[in-house]
């Protein structure tokens, strides 16, 4: 009898662990959900409610505002005709500059006159058409931070280049130079001595020095964890950003594809970005918004999230919470050659 008993005891305690093995991969599996999907789901909650509230008055267009513009206008494919549908479109609205596509540079930095053969038309054409209107020369180009290939900045020969070519650019009539390399890592001191030495050319011509910033990290470090499990960090520190800024005179933040699946998500998201920028821009610095003027879907970008109206309602929402009063701030909208009505008008009715 007692045998009996010690067989059953025996026979039930290995179908426990047999019962034990065959659920362990669903109780991982289990523990893999609840450290990914819960953190997720609380991030996408606290987002959502960023979103929420009214950003009241005080937080609309301080006629500061910028549009990318493609390189059609300086390769001799605009007429003036489109100048004057432009004109048209822009007027009553709150902007100011214009960032025109007159690159890219080569990857030494040199920047071939061949490349904006019809910049002194569209100059003429904006000063007569656009009286107030600044022409900025968008330059750029894919730094070899990731790969072979690509600008390097760490070599002095390279930013002294790059240096001649924005010299080289208000030399042509350019009001002005904006600056978009990528990918560009937080913390490149090699970038920072670059805005120094073009910063010094600027101001000697009296010519703001603008560049497009990555957006800020959403959670202390993230730009080291992305980096270190991808290769490809995707945010900068508050730290950097606040360098870059100091450095310059106005700065634009890339506050599209950001990954967000939901247009609520999204809104908050850049409301948490535009808080992050204003706390460590200077206040003679100024500080613009990216809107998102294109169209795709991909892992990056939804479009029916990333919306022009829920980013204009998120940037009002961070400049109410964090200094409505701030002068010297805006949006910059990206791009017109993929703008549609919709855009135009979520623009004019959200900020303006």
């Amino acid at each position: 009898m007692a045998g009996m008993t010690r067989a059953v005891r025996n026979g039930a305690a290995r179908f426990r662990r047999i019962g034990m093995w065959r659920t362990w991969p669903r109780r991982v599996a289990l523990g893999v959900v609840l450290v990914i999907v819960v953190p997720l789901l609380t991030a996408g909650a606290a987002l959502r409610l960023n979103y929420s509230g009214d950003p009241g008055a005080g937080t609309r267009t301080r006629g500061r505002d910028a549009i990318w513009l493609g390189h059609a206008w300086v390769d001799g494919r605009r007429s003036d005709k489109d100048l004057a549908v432009f004109a048209d479109r822009i007027r009553g609205t709150g902007i100011k500059d214009l960032y025109v596509h007159a690159g890219p540079l080569e990857h030494d930095g040199a920047l071939p006159a061949s490349r904006y053969p019809k910049a002194r038309w569209l100059l003429d054409a904006v000063h007569r058409t656009l009286p107030g209107i600044r022409v900025q020369a968008w330059l750029g180009d894919v730094l070899a931070t990731e790969g072979p290939d690509g600008l390097r900045l760490e070599r002095t020969a390279t930013r002294t280049e790059v240096v001649g070519s924005a010299r080289q650019i208000l030399d042509a009539g350019f009001d002005g130079v904006h600056f978009d390399l990528e990918p560009l890592h937080s913390g490149d001191r090699h970038y920072l001595s670059l805005l120094d030495d073009l910063h010094a050319l600027t101001k000697s011509r009296r010519a703001p020095l603008s560049v497009a910033a990555h957006q800020i990290d959403p959670l202390p470090a993230a730009h080291r964890v992305v980096g270190a499990l991808s290769g490809s960090p995707k945010w900068w520190s508050q730290t950097f950003f606040g360098q870059v800024a100091q450095r310059v005179d106005q700065i634009a933040v890339m506050s599209y594809d950001s990954w967000m699946p939901l247009e609520g998500m999204y809104g908050g998201y850049v409301a948490e970005q535009t808080a992050l920028a204003l706390e460590v821009t200077p206040p003679e610095t100024d500080l613009l918004m990216g809107l998102p003027f294109f169209h795709e879907d991909d892992l990056g970008h939804h479009e029916s999230a990333e919306t022009v109206a829920s980013a204009v309602r998120g940037t009002r929402l961070g400049l109410g919470r964090t200094d409505r009063g701030r002068e010297r701030f805006g949006v910059a909208l990206y791009v017109d050659f993929a703008a549609r009505e919709g855009d135009w008008t979520a623009y004019r009715e959200g900020w303006n």
